[in-house]
């Protein structure tokens, strides 16, 4: 056995010397994450047809690749990429690799396990995500910047090696789950984009999610509203009450449902409370806020349910990010911890409502 795994080191060792990355245009393989084609570029998020529509913050965001994800597949010993965002952006609570980096991952027995990052320089990056692999052949998963928009992207094999289309349909990509949210939905502040909520639940339920955060942005504008109703989903989440005003809510947000339960009058809705933010024992402001929308949301599911309406369902946000304190950055934005906290609330309950 050790002679063999020997001769087979040395043996990578030759290929690894011999071989030469080679980049190939991601354009050709699927994208995962869209709610729809139309946009003005490859990597956003928003309809061309609502540039001069859209609020100015909104449509900038849109361009900001939340959520995307590109799938293919290969035989190479490693797995680099080069790709170019959209503003350079920086922040002082969130890393640059989850502000603009990748995050690669790799299909093993049905599971989507970390391979490695790509870790952004700039507006211009270069990255080799993971090297020293046996040239077998591995289906992967590379997710896009979350708080950036990545104009260009290739990915890069060793010249030995071949990549092709995905040969397992996963993460399942009929009847996605569409989010619609704020900064946290977007991935504020996740280290990296694998770690965003609807990228954790991608992998845990191995079905597509589309992620339309938007960060200080979930205002309920109702052509947001006809861009999620333009998607044939198997449940929609709605998770804007970070944002959201109560003089919003109360103006907007049945129009809002109305607008998606129109077009899909059998698809699960699923509303989320405001987090109680780990901050809020301490800022009063911030516990009133919590408070007053968290009631809101709930007299306007109540007056839902009221009129028969079916298929709704609502998510208390008490046990949502722990009870230690310890899952956000700065008592609002998650950490890591927070983002797989509120993936285990929420997984439990989507898979409960996919299998009604």
């Amino acid at each position: 056995m050790r002679s063999k795994l020997f001769i087979m080191g040395l043996l990578l060792a030759v290929t690894v010397a011999n071989a030469q990355i080679v980049y190939h245009d991601a354009a050709v393989f699927p994208l995962l994450g869209k709610a729809t084609e139309s946009t003005l570029t490859r990597y956003e998020r928003l309809p061309d047809s609502l540039q001069n529509i859209s609020r100015k913050p909104l449509w900038e965001l849109g361009k900001n690749s939340a959520g995307l994800a590109v799938r293919f597949r290969s035989n190479s010993t490693c797995i680099a990429a080069k790709w170019e965002v959209l503003n350079n952006f920086n922040m002082n609570h969130m890393t640059p690799t989850g502000i603009k980096g990748l995050d690669l991952y790799c299909l093993q027995d049905g599971k989507w396990i970390f391979a490695g990052s790509g870790r952004p320089q700039g507006k211009v990056n270069t990255a080799t995500i993971v090297n020293n692999m046996l040239p077998q052949e591995r289906e992967y998963l590379l997710y896009l910047s979350l708080y950036d928009g990545v104009t260009s992207l290739t990915i890069g094999v060793d010249s030995l090696s071949e990549i092709n289309q995905p040969a397992v349909d996963l993460p399942i990509r009929t009847k996605p789950i569409v989010f619609y949210g704020t900064s946290i939905l977007q991935g504020g502040c996740a280290s990296r984009p694998g770690m965003a909520h609807t990228n954790i639940l991608e992998r845990m339920l191995n079905r597509e999610c589309i992620n339309l955060g938007f960060s200080g942005n979930a205002l309920l504008d109702l052509e947001i509203a006809d861009v999620i109703a333009g998607v044939d989903a198997s449940v929609f989440v709605l998770d804007f009450l970070p944002n959201a005003t109560v003089e919003q809510m109360n103006e907007r947000a049945d129009k809002f449902y109305s607008i998606i339960r129109k077009k899909h009058p059998d698809t699960p809705i699923l509303f989320i409370e405001d987090p109680i933010f780990t901050h809020s024992p301490f800022d009063t402001r911030i516990a009133k806020e919590v408070k007053d929308k968290n009631e809101t949301i709930n007299a306007i599911f109540q007056l839902l349910q009221k009129r028969g309406e079916k298929n709704i369902y609502f998510l208390s946000s008490k046990d949502i990010i722990g009870h230690d304190g310890e899952a956000t950055v700065d008592g609002i934005h998650f950490t890591d911890l927070g983002f797989m906290r509120y993936a285990e609330v929420l997984y439990p309950m989507i898979t409960k409502i996919l299998a009604k």
